[in-house]
């Protein structure tokens, strides 16, 4: 299964009660790639490819995917893809339509994606793919996510 997981307030909790994984981005790289990572995260991505689920990254931001990648890898983790609002723009832009969704996962062959936002489930009801929302508060997060994989 391909699962793609959103950044802002999904991955990246920068709000103080979220609970961060220990920083692992080197000094020298830190002005450019020192966002926190959400605890729990190492562990599912682990527990994912363990299952053999390919991991994506999914965001509305203009963050570069070298940027996400290399910041991801500062943690240990790979993902097989990077997808910002440019590239999310550009193959969407393919397909005629008057208006765009915010994301559509689908376009891109994705199966599952992580987000915090109601919204994005609401678009994936009307443009036919699955959404699982955690909340930034959650602790929990990496059940809902297990749940919707299927692995809990």
């Amino acid at each position: 299964m391909r699962i793609s997981f959103d950044l802002d307030d999904t991955l990246i909790c920068a709000r103080k009660e979220a609970p961060w994984e220990p920083n692992r981005v080197p000094f020298f790289l830190k002005p450019w790639i020192n966002e926190p990572l959400r605890l729990g995260t190492r562990a599912l991505m682990q527990e994912l490819k363990t299952w053999g689920h390919e991991i994506w990254i999914y965001t509305t931001s203009y963050r570069s995917p070298c940027s996400v990648r290399l910041w991801l890898r500062c943690y240990g983790i790979q993902v097989a893809g990077v997808i910002n609002q440019n590239i999310h723009r550009d193959h969407l832009h393919r397909y005629p339509g008057d208006s765009l969704p915010s994301k559509n996962p689908r376009a891109f062959g994705i199966d599952l994606h992580v987000d915090d936002s109601e919204g994005v489930k609401l678009e994936g009801k009307k443009y036919g793919f699955k959404v699982v929302v955690i909340s930034p508060e959650d602790c929990n997060w990496t059940l809902a996510v297990l749940e919707a994989v299927g692995h809990r």
